[in-house]
């Protein structure tokens, strides 16, 4: 993905979408990022005052995505660190293998090696930076090329000192390896960087501060539209009717409604991940539905038909949608009786 960028302000528009079929380094398939308009007014806050961007919002709204989309509009290298419970922050910078280091040593006064063997292990026996593996922040701040966009993503896993000692990291750019005395400095290169907290713990004041702060809402009906036409640019004309989509996200708002009853403003509700996910699901449907040998020549206000007196029967899928025993049960059935009272109006 890098290549190499004048020494200008970098700026983010989020117009510049992957097209369909292109994949990531991973060969994963890359899909639209459709930023609002604030957030894309902090993103280029943020890399214009060299701030880490710290992101909250619901699971699934789309702040890990973020990241990469930065990425790839602005051709810039990508790093990421997925922070766990057992993460510390010395980890993202560099890891030290002396455990590989003593094993050398005990080859090379073994008198068992070649002398080319020999003189391999003993070159690399005299540098300790041999030994030194670079984490994702290690590596955002020595790219001496270009500047690089790094997702930490969710900090609030980790332990509660974990946010403090990236203190110095994240307002310097620069860090010591302490096994060889090196220095590493982003000098005009400082990597932007993306925070992501889903909120299962406090972070620091000290943190915060270094820190510019966006919350990425939930979307709106019509930008739901806007995303699934994005993501399902393929299936758009077949199969995803205007009418099919309002259909589609009503029945979801329904779902959303009724979990956030059940679990109060701290629960976990579905969120725009798993919309997509109903989607698919749903297109599976309509596919084998449509393939029937008695169904061959559907047209699409048959198709809608066909979905509403799906939903009149059952939430079609729940599983795509309901997590956990609880939701799965009274949710089900609260949403039956929702759509039958629909119906009957």
């Amino acid at each position: 993905m890098a290549e190499m960028v004048e020494n200008q302000q970098l700026i983010y528009t989020g117009e510049v979408q992957p097209q369909p079929g292109d994949k990531d380094e991973n060969g994963q398939l890359l899909y639209p990022y459709l930023p609002s308009h604030d957030l894309v007014e902090v993103v280029n806050l943020a890399i214009y005052l060299k701030r880490p961007l710290l992101l909250k919002g619901e699971p699934g709204c789309g702040k890990t995505k973020l990241a990469y989309a930065v990425a790839h509009e602005l051709k810039l290298d990508y790093e990421e660190w997925n922070i766990k419970s057992t993460s510390r922050a010395k980890d993202g910078l560099y890891t030290y293998d002396a455990v590989g280091r003593l094993r050398d040593a005990q080859l090379a006064s073994a008198n068992s090696l070649s002398k080319e063997d020999f003189n391999e292990i003993n070159e690399r026996f005299r540098e300790p930076i041999n030994y030194i593996k670079f984490g994702p922040l290690g590596r955002a701040i020595k790219n001496q090329e270009n500047r690089t966009v790094l997702l930490i993503d969710e900090i609030d896993k980790a332990d509660i000192d974990f946010p403090n000692d990236l203190l110095v990291e994240l307002d310097k750019f620069k860090f010591e390896i302490e096994e060889t005395e090196e220095t590493f400095s982003a000098n005009q290169h400082t990597p932007i960087i993306f925070i992501t907290s889903n909120d299962e713990k406090d972070l620091p004041d000290a943190f915060l501060r270094r820190c510019l702060f966006h919350y990425i809402e939930f979307p709106k009906d019509d930008k739901l539209k806007e995303i699934i036409n994005a993501h399902f640019s393929n299936e758009k004309e077949e199969w995803l009717t205007e009418d099919l989509l309002t259909e589609i996200i009503n029945s979801f708002g329904i779902v959303r409604d009724e979990m956030r009853d059940l679990k109060g403003q701290s629960g976990k509700i579905v969120s725009t991940s798993e919309l997509l996910d109903w989607v698919k699901a749903i297109i599976y449907e309509i596919q084998k539905n449509k393939n029937n040998e008695n169904n061959a020549n559907n047209e699409n206000q048959k198709v809608l038909h066909w979905f509403k007196e799906k939903l009149f029967e059952q939430l079609l899928h729940p599983g795509v949608l309901l997590k956990n025993w609880e939701d799965y049960e009274v949710v089900k059935e609260r949403f039956k009786k929702r759509m039958e009272s629909k119906g009957k109006s």
